[in-house]
């Protein structure tokens, strides 16, 4: 049977007159994506602490993130690497995540007054609001996962293999400006700089900025990126090609990943281990050491503190992980560079000897994703003995040099393959994509004559792909990457689950609204959080290991 290739439409663009501006305008969306999670995380875990859920309960609400992932990324990774949409493969996912993203951030802030409008028994509505909350947090994890997984393909997508490390630091980048816009906003006192204008309580005012933000970051990068249109995927159908074939191939296709990807993908497991408790808890951790050992007595606003403090050290997170994201990539080798030596120009014969040395002595990105690993470590093992905010302020914004790096280094290392293997030609036969100028002062990415380096998705479009090119799916292997990463939220929910069970089994004594006789807790002892971040650690320094793997495999 003769080998069937897919078929395109169109050229990919991404508007802007500079590289750099094409860059910002790709990765855009990811500056949304941080707000949501930045509110999801900063607040919602005080919030239904607060209307007087368990923590060894809440540990089992946060399977909804890991759950989400392990679902919808894949799923819908392989859906729309097959989508024939007009508008593009990715870009129709994107919006319809976002507009059910926004329903669901505002659903999340007023949940108190839906459930007030049905249920008049003030027992009744405290547990139904809990209950609405919780539904509405696992609803809001799965289209999350919807436009981020489509953001990370278009990314992949777009760039040729020379400029998926450049194209994975600018969503480091993003997702940096995300945390410092969304946690700066969280410090402030809205109450006191806007009233009730757009809500009474600080709460729903960040729930309704964050979706505010989530729209604008994902059109923004909608309307500024064409996609090249799929006609046909060049694979032959089964009449009845639907859901289980979907599943069946994502199944194959993570029991038979080449080597190299499942390096990469078992460093994001065991790190991730680690990066769950950090945060979707760290907020919460900073707030309560703060209710514990600093607060005045008699605090009002337990939660609006526990968000306010939680907020201010991830403020210091967040602007280091971003002076990181800028610096850092250029202080590292991309992947590819050894086998690109054409690409480095030729000094001037005066400095030759200098940069060739800074050259020489530049550490490889697997180093730097080991280190990264180590320093994250070195931090959270502190965390169970914390008694004030400043420290605790301290080794939180130490933790953002770890992020930038686990933010781009995974998606470079898979970029880097998925390009690999979109071509038969050896990469170091690759050329640079050129760009060219349109008219309408937007650049197109478009490969030389016979580039090999670039994506399947801009040769040609009456040209022959190669056989069994798995360019076009790098939907699917970012969604089985993120399989990587939310299994081990799975492992960190069930550590956690235990851990509070043991430390916290009652309501949470800071943040709980109403005392119970039956439940009385002292706010001394080991923190229960601080268990779980120290864990974390140990795990960081198993993932830090696993490098070792991947340094073999690339």
């Amino acid at each position: 049977m003769a080998v069937q290739t897919a078929s395109w439409v169109g050229q990919p663009r991404v508007k802007g007159s500079s590289e750099s501006m094409q860059m910002m305008l790709l990765t855009f969306s990811m500056i949304g994506l941080q707000f949501c999670w930045g509110t999801e995380m900063t607040y919602a875990s005080p919030y239904l602490l607060s209307l007087g859920l368990s923590k060894s309960k809440l540990s089992l609400v946060w399977v909804a993130g890991p759950l989400s992932g392990l679902v919808m990324q894949p799923v819908i990774g392989m859906i729309s690497d097959k989508s024939t949409s007009k508008y593009g493969r990715r870009r129709p996912f994107m919006v319809m995540g976002t507009a059910a993203v926004v329903v669901c951030l505002l659903l999340l802030g007023w949940t108190q007054e839906v459930v007030g409008w049905f249920v008049k028994d003030k027992e009744l509505r405290r547990e139904m609001t809990i209950a609405l909350a919780v539904v509405d947090i696992y609803v809001l994890d799965f289209v999350i996962n919807i436009a981020q997984s489509t953001c990370r393909a278009l990314i992949v997508d777009t760039l040729p293999v020379e400029k998926q490390q450049l194209g994975s630091a600018w969503a480091s980048r993003m997702v940096g400006v995300g945390h410092m816009l969304m946690y700066g906003i969280g410090a402030l006192d809205l109450m006191a700089i806007f009233g009730n204008f757009l809500g009474d309580t600080q709460f729903k005012k960040v729930c309704l900025i964050a979706a505010i933000a989530m729209a604008v970051a994902q059109g923004t990068s909608c309307w500024a990126v064409q996609e090249r249109v799929l006609v046909a995927d060049g694979k032959t159908r089964a009449p009845k090609d639907g859901l289980l074939s979907v599943v069946k191939q994502i199944y194959s296709t993570t029991l038979n990943i080449p080597e190299p990807i499942q390096a990469i993908c078992w460093v994001q497991f065991f790190s991730w281990i680690g990066w769950f408790p950090f945060l979707f808890y760290g907020s919460t951790w900073v707030g309560e050491i703060y209710l514990r050992h600093e607060a005045p007595s008699g605090n009002p606003d337990a939660l609006t503190e526990v968000g306010r403090a939680g907020s201010v050290a991830f403020i210091a997170f967040a602007m280091i992980s971003f002076a990181s994201s800028i610096v850092l990539p250029w202080l590292v080798q991309s992947p590819d560079d050894a086998e690109r030596p054409g690409y480095t120009p030729r000094p001037p014969q005066s400095l030759q000897s200098v940069i060739e040395g800074a050259r020489k002595n530049k550490p490889t990105l697997v180093t730097a994703w080991m280190f990264a690993n180590l320093l994250f470590a070195a931090s959270m093992v502190f965390a169970p003995f914390v008694q004030s905010v400043r420290f605790a302020t301290i080794i939180i914004a130490f933790c953002g040099v770890p992020w930038a790096v686990a933010g781009w280094a995974p998606g470079t290392f898979l970029g880097v393959e998925v390009n690999r293997m979109s071509t038969s030609i050896p990469m170091t036969q690759s050329r640079s994509a050129s760009y060219r100028r349109l008219s309408n002062d937007s650049i197109e990415l478009s490969s030389q004559e016979s580039s090999p380096g670039t994506l399947h998705l801009h040769h040609d479009s009456n040209a022959p792909g190669p056989s069994g090119s798995t360019g076009d799916m790098s939907g699917i292997y970012l969604g089985i990457l993120n399989i990587y990463t939310t299994l081990p939220q799975f492992v960190g929910t069930g550590i956690s689950w235990v851990v509070f069970s043991i430390l916290e089994p009652g309501k949470s004594p800071e943040l709980a609204m109403e005392a119970h006789p039956d439940e009385h807790q002292s706010k001394e002892g080991v923190s229960g959080i601080g268990v779980c971040l120290f864990i974390g650690a140990i795990c960081a320094v198993g993932a830090a290991w696993a490098t070792r793997r991947l340094r073999v495999a690339s």
